[in-house]
C-alpha cells in the first residue's frame, strides 16, 4: 500500500470524511531536504462533521492524531485544508469540494 493509500485510509477509519483529496506533492520537493520519491510531502483537502465547532488548531490535531503512526518517519510535510460540511458549501471555491 502506497503512503498516499494509508494516509486515506487512516482518515477515513478516524474521522469519517464527506470529502477527501490526498495528493502528493514530493515531486515539486524533489532536492530539498526530506524529499522521499516514495511520498513524504501531502496536501490534505478533507471535509468530516468531526470539524464542526472546532477551531482550525482542534481540526489539525484531529488529523494528526489520525496519523500519528506515519509522522515524523513516513510524512515529511503535510498541507491541511480542514472544513465542516457547511463550511465547504459556503467557500464559494471553484474547486471546493462535492459534498452531496
Amino acid at each position: 500500500m502506497t503512503r498516499r493509500a494509508r494516509i486515506e485510509a487512516l482518515l477515513q477509519q478516524a474521522l469519517n470524511p464527506e470529502f477527501l483529496n490526498v495528493t502528493d506533492d514530493s515531486a515539486a520537493h524533489a532536492g530539498h531536504g526530506g524529499f522521499d520519491a516514495e511520498g513524504s510531502h501531502f496536501r490534505v483537502r478533507i471535509v468530516s462533521a468531526r470539524f464542526a465547532g472546532a477551531s482550525r488548531l482542534a481540526r489539525h490535531r484531529l488529523v494528526y492524531d489520525a496519523l500519528a503512526s506515519m509522522m515524523h518517519h513516513e510524512i515529511h510535510a503535510l498541507v491541511l485544508d480542514c472544513q465542516a460540511p457547511g463550511e465547504a458549501l459556503q467557500a464559494g471555491s471553484s474547486d471546493k469540494p462535492e459534498t452531496a
